[in-house]
């Protein structure tokens, strides 16, 4: 599986309404990536976003968030730097982690913060 593209309207139907509190919609952890498409470590984390995404097919929904498109999305998240990784497991709240990583990293980050 791709990862997903996200708008706000997207965004609200899948991950989570941005007003109110904090109510994960969906039903397996999911991995938002808060990137911007001139952003050279953002460019560079993109093949290693997809490898991981067609690894995960079926356990975690892999998303991307383009910031300069929707600013609300970030600012809802407090994004400061791109790229930053929003680990969202069923039942907890986001995990943020800016700057990029390796496969090795994002693959033990996503087992630790969303599968455990």
């Amino acid at each position: 599986m791709a990862t997903i593209a996200l708008n706000k309207v997207e965004f609200e139907k899948r991950v989570a309404k941005l007003d109110g509190g904090w109510k994960f919609l969906g039903d397996k952890p999911a991995l938002v990536d808060f990137y911007a498409s001139w952003c050279r470590p953002c460019q560079m984390l993109i093949p290693i976003i997809d490898e991981v995404a067609e690894e995960y097919a079926g356990r975690v929904d892999i998303y991307k968030v383009n910031v300069d498109d929707e600013q609300e999305l970030a600012a809802h998240f407090n994004v400061r730097s791109i790229p930053t990784l929003a680990y969202i497991p069923l039942n907890d709240r986001p995990t943020l982690v800016p700057g990029g990583m390796g496969k090795a990293q994002l693959k033990e980050n996503i087992e630790n913060l969303l599968l455990k």
